[in-house]
């Protein structure tokens, strides 16, 4: 037992442990008090948005912006923006998918003279879905690829030969393998069109009359549209209409929406005239039905 109440701290130590525990508080406290009244210390417990900042140029300490009430803050807001030149839907949409987008023809070995002309007539456009450089277009696009070479043009400019893999006549639907891909090819990132609205904005890239890329810009017309060709022999149900501008050679490309996501396939143009050239009517194959059609993953 006395070795016990030997080890026991004394009264003395006892004191002096608490002793320099409040003095340590105290030193504490004091330098939090010098740190918050003199130093940094408010500043550094206020939220960032209420923080004083440094102008960079003079060093001076800036007051934050102060807002007395909600329709100040409002008008402070619209009246910066008014002084940002902020990009367009159509243009970061169309950034999100030109990477994507192929230019497609077929070369049917016909003479000099008329090469160019049958190279129009057999060129459309196409969107790369897959990493693996799976490209998914229309049908009537890549139709005559049997009696001639298709050529797949990519965003940076290379080019390769392609094989059709697989189509669906009755969606006018094809999709394409290249024989090679670029180093950086980017997959398109597709959405479905179940969110889509009338009057939702949407962009619609492809190679019309063999220009472009060429992006254009315009709304959704219709949901659930069908669409019969002039010679009746083309029946498609379950359309996007839409009115960005589309003409022969877009075929194939994609309609996509405000983020860029492909949620359809430029498939035909409505005009009663010979002319088949674009009146305000677009129609695209929606990526539900592409899915469904080509095996891809459902959204």
């Amino acid at each position: 037992m006395s070795a016990f109440m030997k080890r026991w701290p004394t009264q003395s130590s006892v004191l002096a442990l608490l002793l320099a525990a409040i003095l340590g508080a105290l030193v504490s406290w004091l330098g939090f008090a010098i740190w918050f009244a003199w130093g940094d210390g408010q500043h550094q417990l206020l939220p960032a948005y209420l923080r004083p900042g440094v102008d960079a140029k003079t060093g001076a300490l800036q007051a934050p912006l102060h807002f007395p009430n909600r329709e100040s803050f409002h008008r402070a807001l619209s009246q910066g923006l008014e002084n940002v030149d902020l990009p367009s839907v159509a243009e970061r949409a169309a950034r999100q998918i030109l990477p994507s987008v192929v230019h497609l023809r077929v070369e049917l070995g016909q003479a000099d003279a008329a090469k160019d002309e049958q190279s129009k007539a057999n060129a459309g456009s196409g969107v790369i879905v897959k990493e693996d450089g799976t490209i998914l277009t229309n049908f009537h696009v890549v139709a005559s690829a049997a009696e001639g070479k298709l050529i797949i043009s990519f965003a940076d400019g290379s080019e390769s030969e392609g094989s059709v893999i697989q189509v669906m006549l009755e969606k006018d639907l094809a999709i394409v393998r290249p024989a090679k891909i670029p180093d950086d090819l980017q997959p398109a990132t597709l959405a479905g069109g179940a969110a889509l609205q009338a009057g939702d904005q949407v962009v619609a890239v492809g190679f019309p009359f063999g220009i472009g890329p060429s992006v254009s810009a315009g709304v959704v017309s219709g949901l659930d549209r069908e669409f019969r060709s002039p010679d009746g022999k083309r029946s498609l149900r379950g359309l996007i209409q839409f009115d960005a501008a589309a003409n022969p050679g877009s075929s194939g490309g994609p309609l996509v929406n405000q983020r860029g996501e492909v949620v359809g396939i430029v498939t035909a143009i409505l005009n009663p005239e010979k002319s088949r050239t674009f009146i305000g009517i677009g129609f695209a194959t929606t990526m539900e039905s592409a899915g469904s059609a080509m095996g891809l993953p459902r959204f």
